[in-house]
């Protein structure tokens, strides 16, 4: 508000040490026509954040896991080389929410990236623990779709994972896997 006033080309006067703002109507319309766009863009923010704050509030499980995607091999395909040693993980704000599971760039965003229906989930699991630089170990567990697209999560904390892990088994309804051994 206080940058409105200082505009540069609004004609300043001082009289008697007060100092006023000489505006055309003109001018006074369109700072009238500024104040509403800009309180009707605030009144929209914050109905966004009202928003976002709302599903966070009432989602299952969120929070901040390293993400890498891969499609499973086609009927011919050769199967998919072991890309272990590839760190193409990527981190990503999840939101298990409703019957979706919601893929953010960060906790900021307001859309998703990315979201998978837990009706389109036929497989949950474990991986193998693997050690990252600088991170230290990572507990991991993949998500597999209907469609082929399998997410593999991880996380530094076991404790995350296997809340993940059951929170997903339990909302898509599926019976526990066989572990995986979680050595490295």
């Amino acid at each position: 508000m206080l940058n409105l006033f200082s505009l540069r080309g609004l004609p300043w006067s001082g009289a008697d040490g007060q100092e006023k703002v000489q505006l055309t109507a003109a001018e006074l319309e369109s700072l009238r026509s500024e104040l509403a766009d800009i309180e009707e863009r605030e009144a929209h923010l914050k109905a966004e954040l009202e928003h976002i704050d709302e599903i966070l509030r009432s989602a299952r499980l969120s929070g901040y896991l390293y993400i890498r995607s891969r499609w499973t091999a086609l009927p011919g395909e050769p199967a998919p080389i072991d890309d272990i040693d590839v760190d193409d993980w990527l981190p990503r704000f999840v939101v298990l929410h409703g019957q979706c599971i919601f893929f953010y760039l960060c906790s900021t965003d307001l859309s998703p990236q990315d979201s998978t229906l837990l009706s389109d989930v036929v497989e949950v699991g474990p991986l193998p623990n693997f050690i990252r630089e600088d991170e230290g170990t990572q507990y991991s567990f993949y998500i597999l779709t209907r469609q082929g697209l399998r997410y593999e999560c991880s996380h530094v904390s076991e404790v995350q994972v296997d809340t993940w892990l059951s929170a997903l088994r339990t909302d898509c309804k599926l019976g526990s896997d066989v572990e995986v051994p979680n050595g490295s």
